[in-house]
Order: structure tokens, then sequence, then C-alpha cells
């Protein structure tokens, strides 16, 4: 499972001109799911997500974390984040999960990060060509990946 994360101070997803999902300061993920994935998966990730400390403090520093500036979280299936480039110029997506995999994955991760959070999750729809309008603030991008994970 694989995610970038953006600090915003705003995002939005449209699909076919009706806005699915905004919210104000916070996070915007970007979610890829492959079939190696597990429910481990989900909950190691949106631990990570929601206790990342990004946002800053009095002091200037980045040592705040989502739940301290009560901030939301817009979350964006993304299979692409799954693309193989080594050959040619066509992306290759064979190590994205299928819709069967993908679909209940994603839904266990809007779970699990309401959860967390306290909060509705506003989302993208699945599949869907979706427009995605963001203000990065920093701008802060970071790329987690569960296979980067230490296991012991």
């Amino acid at each position: 499972m694989r995610a970038v994360i953006q600090r915003v101070s705003q995002a939005s997803c449209k699909v076919d001109g009706v806005i699915t999902g905004e919210i104000g300061i916070g996070f915007l993920v970007l979610l890829g799911i492959e079939d190696a994935d597990t429910g481990d998966d989900v909950q190691w990730l949106a631990q990570k997500i929601t206790g990342l400390r990004v946002f800053s403090d009095e002091n200037g520093l980045m040592n705040k974390a989502l739940a301290d500036v009560d901030g939301g979280i817009l979350l964006i299936s993304q299979f692409t984040l799954f693309a193989q480039t080594k050959k040619g110029n066509r992306p290759s997506f064979i190590k994205a999960a299928k819709p069967d995999k993908a679909i209940p994955m994603y839904e266990q991760m809007i779970t699990v990060l309401e959860e967390l959070t306290g909060k509705k999750i506003p989302t993208g729809i699945f599949g869907a060509d979706m427009k995605i309008s963001l203000v990065n603030d920093g701008p802060v991008t970071i790329i987690m990946d569960t296979k980067d994970r230490d296991n012991h």
C-alpha cells in the first residue's frame, strides 16, 4: 500500500462537476493498493498518517499532528501510484490491485481513518475520472509505503 500525503490548506474532489469531498486544513491522501496488501497494512498506514507531525507549532517547527490542528483528510484512490516504468514509455499497472481487492481495502481505510480521527473522511469515487484541486501548504509532501515499514 502506497500513499502520497500532501499537507494542504484546502483540497477538493469533483466528479462530473460535482464536489464529492472537500476539506480545509489537513491532508490530501492519494492511496494506491496492491494485491499483497492486508488489513495490517491498512492499520499501520492509517496510524502513520494520523500521527504524522508536519503542522507548524508556535515556533514554526513541524511538531503538530492532524488532531492538533483539527485537520481533515481527503482520501483519493490512485492505482497509478503502482505504475511500473522500467520498460518503454507506457506505464504498466500490473502491481495495482484489481477493484475486487482494492475497493474493500479502500473502504477499510476510510473506516479506520474515521475511527482514528473521529471525523467523517471525505473521498473521491473509486475508479471515477476525478478532478482534484488543492493548495499544497509548504509545500509538504510525504510518500509512505507499507513495504518500507520495520516488521521487527
